[in-house]
Order: C-alpha cells, then sequence, then structure tokens
C-alpha cells in the first residue's frame, strides 16, 4: 500500500506492546461453532492447491493504477474473485479513474462486517527480481517454508487470497458464515486512493458500510518471531510532484541544451534543488514549511505507555539490521526513536528525474526537473491544508513557477483502542494463541479515513495471521505452507479470518 504501502519492514518497526482488557457476552451458539472448526479446517486443507493457484493467476494479471495498467481487467477479475467467493451482489463501480467493486454477502446473520479490498499493484522491474514477478513461483525458503513470490503476494493479494479461501472453505465445509459482509475493492491504493471516495460515497455503499461493525483490511500481521501487532491508526499521504522548467520559469532553456551553455544560461533543475533545499531543515529529518506543524497532534501519555511496553520485548539490533541501518535520526535511542515514528509527519523524496541518466556522460544542461515527493501526515493534519501550505511555503520564498502536481492522497485515520473491532481482533489472537502487541499507529498509509471519518465514523484496521515481505521492492513474497510453528502458512492465516467471523458474531 502507499504504504499498507504496509511497509514490512516499518510494520516490524513500530510492533508496540501491551493489551486492552475486554470483557465479552457470548452467544452460546455462535461459540459453540466457533469450537467446531473441523470441517472448516479440512476444506482449507482439501482447497489449499486451488487458493494458491487462485493466488497466482491473480498476480499474473497486474492492475497497475501508475501506469493506466489493465484498471478495467483488474476489476472484471476481482468482481469475479468475489462472485465465486459467495458474494451474491457484486457490482464494478465506474470512476474517473480505475473502477471499483462494491459487493454484499447477505448471510442472514445479525452482524455484518466491512472488508476493503485493494487489487491494484507497484511497478516492477523483471530485472530486478530473482524471479520473474507476474509467475508467482512457489520456492523453498530456509528457515521460513515454502513462500510464493510475485508482484502483490503480500501487498495485498496473499493475504486477500487467504481471506478468499476462508470463505470458499466455509461454503464447501457447508457452514453458514456467522456475519455478512459487506465489500469494497479499489484500483487506485497504490497511487493515493484518488476515486475511491466515488465508490463509498456512493449512497448505496454509503448505506450498507453503515450498518457494519467496522472495517477490516486482510494483512500478513506476523513478523519473523510469530509476533502480532494490532494498529490503532494511520498516517495519512499526499503524494505529488514538483517541477521545475524553464518553459513555466520564464529562464533557463524551455528545452535541453549543450551544457557549455551553463555559463551564461539559468538552470532548471538547480531552481529545483533550492526550493526543495526551503523544505527540510538542512539534515533533511525535519519539515520546515511555514506552519507545518500548527495541527500536529502530540502523543497522548497511553501511546507513549504502549511503545515503552514494546521496547521491553524488541530486538533493536534486529530491526535496525532488516531494515540496513546502523543509526537512528539524531542518533537517538531506540524508544525515543519509535515514538518519533509514531509522531513526527514527514517529507520525503521519492525519486528525482532530469536530464539524462543512462550510461558515461552526457553534456546538457536540462529545461526540466522533477522530484517525486510524498508527506505523512499525523493527527490532526489533513491532505488540503498541507497542499495550501506547501503552496503558500514555495511562492512566499519565489518559488512561483515551481509546479506541484498533487496524484493522490488521504487523511490519517485512528481507531478507538476500545472499540468492538479492536476487542474482537485481540480475543482472537488471544484465542490462537497470540498475544498481540498495540500500535497507536503505522508509519505507513492506506485510506482508512474513508471509513474511520464521517460520514461513517466506524472502526477500521489490518487483522491477519502469515508473513510476507518486500512490499514496493524486487523479490516480493507471502508465506505459503510454513515450516516455523510460530508463524501461519496461507491455510492458518484462513482460519485466522474464520476465528473473526465468530468472535465478531459474538
Amino acid at each position: 500500500m502507499a504504504g499498507l504501502a504496509f511497509e514490512g519492514a516499518l510494520r516490524r518497526t513500530v510492533l508496540l506492546g501491551g493489551l486492552v482488557a475486554g470483557a465479552w457476552i457470548v452467544v452460546p451458539g455462535v461459540a459453540s461453532a466457533a469450537d467446531d472448526l473441523a470441517s472448516v479446517k479440512a476444506a482449507i486443507a482439501k482447497n489449499h492447491a486451488v487458493a494458491v493457484k487462485r493466488l497466482q493467476d491473480w498476480i499474473a494479471l497486474p492492475s497497475i493504477a501508475a501506469e493506466s495498467r489493465a484498471g478495467k481487467e483488474g476489476a472484471d477479475h476481482m468482481a469475479q474473485l468475489a462472485r465465486d467467493a459467495g458474494f451474491q451482489r457484486v457490482e464494478v463501480i465506474p470512476t474517473a479513474g480505475m473502477p471499483g467493486v462494491f459487493a454484499i454477502l447477505d448471510a442472514g446473520a445479525p452482524k455484518t462486517l466491512g472488508v476493503y479490498f485493494m487489487y491494484d499493484v507497484k511497478q516492477f522491474d523483471p530485472k530486478e527480481w530473482s524471479s520473474p514477478p507476474l509467475e508467482a513461483r512457489l520456492i523453498d525458503k530456509p528457515g521460513l517454508g515454502k513462500i510464493l513470490m510475485g508482484r502483490g503476494a503480500v501487498n495485498q493479494k496473499g493475504p486477500e487470497a487467504a481471506f478468499l479461501a476462508a470463505l470458499h472453505a466455509m461454503k464447501d465445509a457447508g457452514r453458514t458464515l456467522p456475519v455478512n459482509l459487506v465489500l469494497v475493492a479499489e484500483g487506485e491504493e497504490e497511487i493515493g486512493s484518488t476515486h475511491f471516495g466515488e465508490i463509498v460515497n456512493r449512497p448505496d455503499v454509503l448505506a450498507a458500510l453503515k450498518r457494519t461493525e467496522g472495517i477490516l483490511l486482510p494483512h500478513a500481521s506476523q513478523d519473523t518471531t510469530g509476533g502480532v501487532s494490532i494498529d490503532l491508526g494511520a498516517k495519512g499521504i499526499a503524494e505529488l510532484e514538483l517541477v521545475s522548467s524553464g518553459a513555466k520559469w520564464g529562464r533557463g532553456p524551455r528545452q535541453d541544451l549543450h551544457s557549455s551553455l551553463k555559463a551564461a544560461v539559468d538552470s532548471p533543475v538547480w531552481r529545483l534543488v533550492q526550493a526543495l533545499q526551503t523544505l527540510v531543515t538542512p539534515d533533511g529529518n525535519k519539515p520546515a514549511v511555514d506552519g507545518w506543524y500548527e495541527h500536529v497532534k502530540p502523543l497522548t501519555v497511553r501511546q507513549k505507555e504502549l511503545i515503552a511496553q514494546s521496547i521491553e520485548v524488541r530486538n533493536e539490533k534486529a530491526e535496525m539490521e532488516e531494515m540496513g541501518i546502523s543509526h537512528w535520526i539524531d542518533d537517538l535511542p531506540f524508544g525515543k526513536a519509535m515514538e518519533r515514528l509514531a509522531a513526527e509527519p514527514t517529507i520525503n523524496i521519492e525519486g528525482l528525474v532530469a536530464g539524462y541518466t543512462g550510461p558515461g556522460g552526457k553534456t546538457i544542461l536540462p529545461g526540466r526537473a522533477v522530484a517525486k515527493l510524498d508527506l505523512r501526515l499525523v493527527p490532526d493534519m489533513t491532505i488540503e491544508d498541507a497542499k495550501r501550505k506547501l503552496r503558500a511555503h514555495l511562492d512566499k520564498r519565489g518559488f512561483t513557477d515551481v509546479e506541484i502536481n498533487v496524484t493522490g492522497g488521504y487523511d490519517p485515520t485512528q481507531t478507538a483502542e476500545n472499540s468492538r473491532l479492536v476487542q474482537a481482533q485481540i480475543a482472537t489472537y488471544k484465542a490462537l494463541g497470540i498475544d498481540p502487541s498495540i500500535n497507536p499507529r503505522m508509519a505507513g498509509s492506506w485510506p482508512g479515513v474513508r471509513f474511520t471519518g464521517a460520514p461513517l465514523n466506524l472502526p477500521a484496521g489490518t487483522f491477519g495471521t502469515g508473513y510476507g515481505t518486500g512490499a514496493h521492492a524486487p523479490d516480493e513474497f507471502f508465506l505459503v505452507e510454513s515450516s516455523d510453528p510460530k508463524i501461519a502458512g496461507m491455510d492458518e492465516a484462513a482460519l485466522s479470518f474464520v476465528r473473526l467471523f465468530y468472535r465478531i458474531a459474538e
């Protein structure tokens, strides 16, 4: 995900300790059904090869919003996956961008669970992969088991395929779901969910979502020790480009020139560099945009407690090694670095593009330069306010010609620790023998604010066992058959969703 792009290393960096006590009123019929899942387990095991093939076929169809690739095909495939899993009403919803999918599974149950899927994936360069990214090959990985490698394997098609496997198993076992389901799926999460609001805010979709207990995003939540984090929120994001050009500036070339002319001609590239330098402190670690911190909400005492509890059970050295780093910002101690990770907004340069970048040199004075940025937002920042402040900041310093092209994004999201959805997640993990940690806010982003914000004001968050890594990177994978009893494979991940259904029904 633009975060969900859910950055594996960052996710494991913010595993925070603590457990909320919660009382449950158990409905006897539902509870006894949840305790007798032998037929469902058998169906999951029997359907294992089919479920893996379903995931492989899904990965073979890469819907990439950033490249306007296979939008319709991606939506049609998602719609068929929903029909096959038992959703009675399935509709592809067109938007001004990529289409989405809305589906309802009416099980005749008293309670309803909302589910969010994304089926778009990040771009990829096959030359960077050790296995073709669209073949979704099964590979033996020492210490883990059998993995499935491919673009979208863990972000998010693998966990979503495990969710679908749970529905197929319930149906094949002759079991009626204990909850109804309302599914909303989009094909633009990786570009900031630009048109997702057109799907969620359609009156009939909004009405269906209002009847739910909350919204679930299937996720491979386990780390390499088998531990799980429950995220109470996520940072918002604004994805954008800053563009400096001779044509817009009125200085420098309107197209590339021979670099010998630099002695007499201005450079749009250096102008962009100068503009970028004003956005952050000299070390690049803190936003310096005028008024950027005006609406930043500090961490609460409780949130700091959760972070402190996590430090006691985590391995700082192992986490740093996994990320390939040797220092935190400002050489902060582990706890303070984790507080900063949860609390700080960021201005990050994703990429810089100007002139010639191929082999050897090419002596040109480029006429245009582009910086791709992402801005991570924390409560109570908003994307609209961030855009206004960025524009005002640049204009005040004379960079009125530097264009700001916002390509997508959304506000931060937050769910209450004592919400029924979070309590159901805690109880389900506990029943699986996992003592979950509570994370005040993931460092990544997903469009949960569409559910937690007005007019729905529902709890929303990720859930699921299982493991994978490499989101947005080469050699992305999802663990299919685990050799470590502490970490769930695909079948065990599917069963965890079944257990959550029953817990929500209680």
